[in-house]
């Protein structure tokens, strides 16, 4: 049995996924990834889609609710 997808928003902070998921690209290219992995918000990553941490050093601030 395969692992429930979480997708967590951090506040000023990238995008927390975990479970079984797979990744693409927008021509449908596989991205590696592990079982837990973050997702650049920010925009600013050298690393994109993951992030790096940058959102810290320039300051991102996002605190989404639903």
């Amino acid at each position: 049995m395969s692992d429930k997808l979480q997708i967590k928003v951090n506040d000023n902070g990238p995008l927390l996924v975990s479970g079984d998921i797979e990744l693409v690209d927008g021509e449908g290219n596989a991205y590696t990834t592990k079982r837990i992995f973050s997702l650049c918000r920010c925009g600013h990553s050298q690393a994109k889609p993951y992030c790096d941490g940058t959102h810290k050093k320039v300051g991102f601030e996002s605190k989404p609710r639903v």
